[in-house]
């Protein structure tokens, strides 16, 4: 029996499609050079089928959108790129900004003002369309508020505090051309032996160091060689550091002191897969991913609210803050109504200093989102390896020093999370008359961004769980800030303790250093009225004759009526839980509905209050702090980061010491590593992770996940292997 030649025609036509859809995939894909083989899977289960592991499909690698399409649907939904060129034709008729455009530093949504988002509801028309708009112009930084609606700036202030801008790309590539083109770096490689054509340098921020380097934006240019290895990180020209005036493109200062010291080896400093020419010394770990035979359990709706299980948020890229959770809702167990738990969620600032007070050191003392933007640093994550399989991937809009927009794709992603763990078990033995083997697994749903910001990349994760706890952790990993040294061995170092870090490999140390990372946490239990707590675990000694017990703990609470009575460092030694509570919201056994934060691993700064990088920072002085709201509070380093004094910071708000009981207030908390490098850091680190969890109390009236159904065989996919090639 022939085939007709129709359905012949449409089956040529089907492959053709299907060859170019795969061809055009793979070329979009993260380049690995020569991968493993791959291994073919039959899969089935009962009556549903596994895709082939190599399916693009299974892959959840994102599609490219043409976001000029792209229409806002939610208040908080950031500027489309038509809103975005419409902000930009505002401000090039602006008469205070003209005859130059000037150079635009931040460009993103003014948030509506809180009550307005609160109060609107699917279907309702959005409240008004407005930019926030930070431009540097003949030196002076401006502040504008733009009305997308009448298309009129409405407001215009310049700042007059200390500190600049977040920096642009175009500021940094204007640093580096005017250091490659200073005479004296030329000559400094030349002595070293290395090629203009082999460096690679870098803009370490300046931080604040007195007044020599108020009135004038600088930064520290620092080189590199890269001959024979992409991870220039590991090759620095030590001692060699210029200080570059940005605005007047001019090196203000050269300074190099490295005479003597060689540029380290790049021998074994790729860390490339196919640099790796000697297999691992390790049994080889097979394939490994989640199935979800029926796809994922979540949805996300018009590009950004995410639902899943009993959550509901509002996702977004933000070009400083990198990822933003707002509205988060969880259902209630009994009702089934969402209910309320957190307005706001980001990191809100990194501190980064390394402790080291050489003069090409010291000023290394970094404020990440506030310098150069976590969102702003984000490249696109990696599927199968970033992100598992079935994750939905996230674009950022961003805006460039021109104020025209730009794609930054696919820098978040949203997958669910099973590794085995459990959400809650219980057996008996049987001698009870009871046989029970009662146990639920735990599966949870992440959003997650990674952030390159120079030689250290910073993964966010925020996971919801259906018991309605939230799991936030930052992972760090990436190449270390090295520092050249004329030593090749730690006996060669005639003074080891003085030395700023241990030895991690051939004429290279590694500079001990902090990382603190600050979270913006607007919790709204039920509402905006909320009261924080602290519940310290306190000794109690019995009486004599009272009990053969000599002591035991009593948990007593403490309400925080102001700012003062809710900074806290935390104590191994002094025990406390940290509520936030709704007073006016009651379970039916009378206690308060709340959440509490629960710190993981943690470091405190170490450093002087009065050393310049600490104030700049104050805000990592205390793990936790409490203010009340306040829309232009959100950077706990102050909106002008750059350069600034410590003057509009966290530390600088709570001095006021407003009143926080009952009323709308923010949670902050830093999370904090202390890193003493080691030779397992070379050449790349592999990642460390640090977290803390935001869990009910109170909030549900049981456990919430009581009726959650167990997993069973037969709802699972069997594979096996088929072919191997």
């Amino acid at each position: 029996m022939k085939t007709p030649p129709l359905l012949r025609l449409t089956f040529i036509l089907f492959l053709i499609i299907l060859l170019l859809t795969c061809s055009w995939y793979s070329l979009n894909l993260p380049v690995f050079s020569d991968p493993p083989k791959s291994t073919s899977w039959l899969c089935n289960s009962k009556s549903r089928v596994c895709a082939h592991l190599g399916s693009v499909l299974e892959t959840g690698i994102h599609k490219p959108r043409d976001h000029m399409e792209d229409v806002p649907h939610h208040p908080l939904d950031p500027l489309t790129m038509q809103e975005i060129y419409k902000v930009r034709t505002i401000l090039s008729t602006y008469p205070p900004l003209l005859p130059s455009f000037p150079a635009i530093h931040s460009l993103s949504l003014e948030e509506p003002h809180k009550d307005l988002v609160l109060k609107w509801k699917e279907g309702d028309p959005l409240p008004p369309r407005k930019a926030l708009v930070i431009a540097l112009l003949n030196g002076q930084s401006h502040v504008l508020s733009v009305d997308l609606d009448s298309g009129l700036v409405t407001s215009n202030e310049i700042n007059h505090g200390s500190g600049y801008p977040m920096l642009t790309m175009n500021d940094i590539s204007v640093a580096i051309q005017v250091a490659l083109s200073h005479k004296e770096l030329n000559k400094s490689t030349i002595k070293r032996g290395i090629s203009l054509s082999d460096l690679t340098c870098i803009t370490p921020s300046a931080g604040w160091f007195g007044p020599n380097e108020e009135g004038r934006r600088i930064i520290k240019v620092q080189c590199f060689s890269n001959q024979g290895t992409p991870n220039f990180y590991m090759r620095p020209l030590e001692g060699l550091t210029m200080t570059v005036d940005i605005d007047k493109k001019e090196v203000v200062k050269f300074t190099d002191t490295g005479g003597g010291i060689p540029v380290p080896k790049g021998t074994d400093t790729d860390y490339r897969f196919k640099a790796q020419k000697e297999p691992p010394k390790m049994k080889p770990i097979n394939p490994i991913s989640i199935e979800q035979p029926l796809g994922p359990s979540f949805t996300v709706e018009d590009g950004h609210i995410v639902k899943w299980a009993n959550w509901e948020f509002h996702l977004k890229a933000d070009q400083r803050a990198g990822i933003v959770i707002s509205r988060a809702m969880v259902s209630d167990s009994e009702t089934g109504v969402p209910r309320s738990v957190m307005y706001k969620g980001f990191s809100s600032e990194l501190f980064v200093p390394y402790m080291d007070p050489d003069e090409n050191w010291y000023f290394k003392s970094y404020m990440d989102a506030g310098e150069f933007g976590m969102g702003a640093t984000a490249l696109s994550l990696v599927p199968l390896n970033d992100c598992p399989r079935h994750s939905y991937y996230m674009d950022g809009i961003f805006v460039s020093w021109d104020g025209k927009p730009y794609v930054q794709p696919s820098i978040i992603c949203v997958f669910e999370r099973y590794a085995g763990d459990i959400s809650w078990r219980h057996s008996e033995i049987p001698v009870n008359g009871f046989n029970i083997r009662e146990a639920r697994p735990k599966v949870s749903l992440v959003a997650r961004m990674a952030a390159s910001v120079g030689n250290y990349d910073y993964i966010f994760d925020w996971e919801f769980q259906t018991d309605g706890l939230i799991h936030v952790a930052v992972s760090l990993s990436g190449m270390l800030m090295v520092k050249g040294t004329p030593h090749q061995t730690a006996d060669q170092i005639p003074n080891q303790e003085a030395a700023s870090g241990p030895l991690i490999s051939e004429n290279l140390i590694g500079v001990v250093h902090d990382h603190f990372i600050t979270f913006h946490l607007d919790m709204d239990i039920d509402d905006t009225n909320n009261t924080f707590v602290k519940v310290n675990l306190v000794k109690e000694e019995t009486l004599p004759g009272q009990s053969p017990r000599k002591s035991y703990l009593k948990a007593k609470r403490n309400t925080a009526k102001t700012e003062d009575d809710a900074r806290i460092k935390l104590k191994l030694y002094e025990p406390s839980e940290f509520h936030v509570i709704n007073p006016s919201r009651r379970s039916r056994l009378g206690n308060p509905a709340g959440y509490k934060i629960v710190p993981g691993g943690n470091a405190a700064s170490l450093l002087d209050h009065l050393d310049p990088p600490q104030l700049r920072s104050a805000f990592t002085n205390n793990q936790i702090w409490v203010t009340p709201y306040n829309r232009n509070e959100q950077w706990a380093g102050g909106l002008f980061t750059y350069q600034s004094k410590g003057d509009d910071t966290l530390a600088a708000w709570s001095k006021r010491n407003r009143a926080i009981e009952n009323k709308d207030i923010v949670l902050w908390y830093t999370l904090g590593f202390h890193h003493i490098p080691c030779q397992e850091d070379f050449p790349v680190m592999p990642t460390v992770s640090s977290s803390f969890e935001l869990k009910p109390v109170n909030f549900f009236e049981s456990n919430p996940i009581l009726k959650a159904a167990p997993m069973f065989e037969k709802d699972l996919p069997v594979c096996r292997p088929a072919t191997s090639s």
